[in-house]
């Protein structure tokens, strides 16, 4: 079954599993917790997206290093240093008096919780056989998108109750529950001996990054991942709930179940593609062709969003989850991209391509904020500046699949 006996194998998934639910949660709470921190901070457009952005900012200056220091140090004391920038990020967030404090918090919040996912899954490749780290990290994924519905009806439902400064010491104490849980489950490393059976040369760490940004497979996958994949997670984490209260005219009770939804769908969307990628992949249906089929849909369904807008009223969400589950074909390009190289570069191939996306889900959340609080100083309503600032994003990434369509076929490259 594993590298390790069966019950260590379950209980190190469960020790990362937790972790990984709550960053999942820090993740997407901004949304609901929008209307809350707008009243009463008197934050813009701008500054939701600058706020619910530094969450990413703060991940994405993580991501290069973090590759080197889990090859090093192992994933047990990579995870335990940086939830411990966490645990001080929640309780910044649950004191702050300003808002410039609660940014500093959500980025610290963002490195701390950098490695929850890229810790298992290169554990994952020492201690599981490969076909249970196919399972493993489905059932990461999984994970996490049930963190993203936590942050949402169940959320809205503690806020009236605790309110949200007590909701983040409660977080804080959760991810010290879970640090222990991984201090105690999770095996320590040691470099691995090299043994006749050994098939994957050892790389330098002088080798760097050079050979992944020099790729052009690599770069024909960045627009994609920059502006389709982070604009995604852009809406999913943020937008969708200003949208349906601004252009649907839903309460903040109504939009955090809307919200609730979307990240349901999301949740069986994932699902569904950890079930049938193997048997597309069998039957040579590879992910670049997947991509550039289904993306277009997606492209469609967020034009009639944004055209429809108030019409849809209370149906708001079931357009912002069918983008997102449209889109989600994007997320297929990160095994892609590791997969396009050596197996001794696929960590930081994977490692860059997540400073791609985060970076996108940092500037796609600030520049709709700004642009739809531009366009509202200009005498737009609040309605027709975010649809506007949306369909600027739309034709971002409709340009950033001409890119992908148009860069070749034949870029799979080291």
């Amino acid at each position: 079954m594993s590298a390790i006996p069966r019950s260590a194998a379950i209980a190190v998934f469960l020790a990362f599993a937790v972790a990984y639910f709550f960053s999942a949660l820090l993740r997407a709470i901004t949304a609901t917790l929008s209307p809350v921190l707008s009243h009463e901070f008197q934050l813009g457009s701008a500054d939701l997206g600058l706020l619910a952005g530094a969450y990413f900012l703060g991940f994405s200056v993580t991501q290069l290093p973090l590759g080197s220091a889990l090859d090093r140090y192992g994933p047990r004391r990579v995870s335990l240093l940086l939830l411990t920038v966490a645990v001080a990020g929640c309780v910044l967030f649950s004191v702050a008096s300003s808002f410039w404090a609660l940014v500093l918090a959500r980025a610290l919040i963002g490195v701390g919780v950098s490695a929850c996912l890229m810790a298992p899954l290169t554990g994952y490749r020492r201690w599981y056989t490969p076909t249970t780290q196919l399972r493993a990290n489905s059932w990461m994924l999984m994970t996490g998108s049930l963190g993203m519905v936590a942050a949402t009806l169940p959320v809205q439902w503690l806020l009236p109750l605790t309110g949200w400064r007590p909701l983040f010491w409660g977080l804080a104490v959760a991810i010290a529950v879970a640090m222990a849980v991984i201090l105690w489950l999770v095996p320590g490393w040691a470099q691995p001996r090299s043994t006749a059976g050994d098939a994957a040369p050892r790389i330098a760490p002088a080798s760097g990054y050079g050979p992944i940004w020099r790729s052009r497979y690599f770069r024909r996958m960045v627009p994609i991942g920059f502006f389709c994949y982070g604009g995604m997670v852009a809406v999913q984490t943020l937008w969708a709930v200003p949208w349906m209260m601004r252009v649907g005219g839903l309460s903040s009770q109504d939009a955090a179940h809307g919200l609730f939804w979307i990240n349901v769908s999301m949740l069986i969307t994932f699902w569904t593609w950890g079930l049938i990628t193997p048997a597309l992949a069998r039957r040579g249906l590879k992910a670049e062709r997947l991509i550039a089929w289904g993306l277009p849909g997606s492209f469609a369904m967020l034009a009639s969003v944004i055209l429809l807008g108030p019409a849809l009223g209370p149906w708001g969400f079931a357009g912002l989850a069918l983008f997102c589950m449209t889109c989600s074909v994007v997320s297929l390009a990160q095994p892609a991209v590791a997969m396009a190289f050596p197996s001794e570069l696929a960590g930081r191939a994977l490692s860059a391509y997540n400073l791609v996306i985060f970076l996108g889900v940092f500037c796609v959340q600030w520049a709709i904020g700004l642009l739809a609080d531009t366009l509202q100083w200009l005498g737009w309503s609040p309605s027709g500046a975010l649809r506007t600032a949306m369909a600027l994003f739309l034709l971002l990434c409709v340009g950033s699949y001409g890119h992908f369509f148009w860069a070749g076929r034949d870029n799979r490259e080291s």
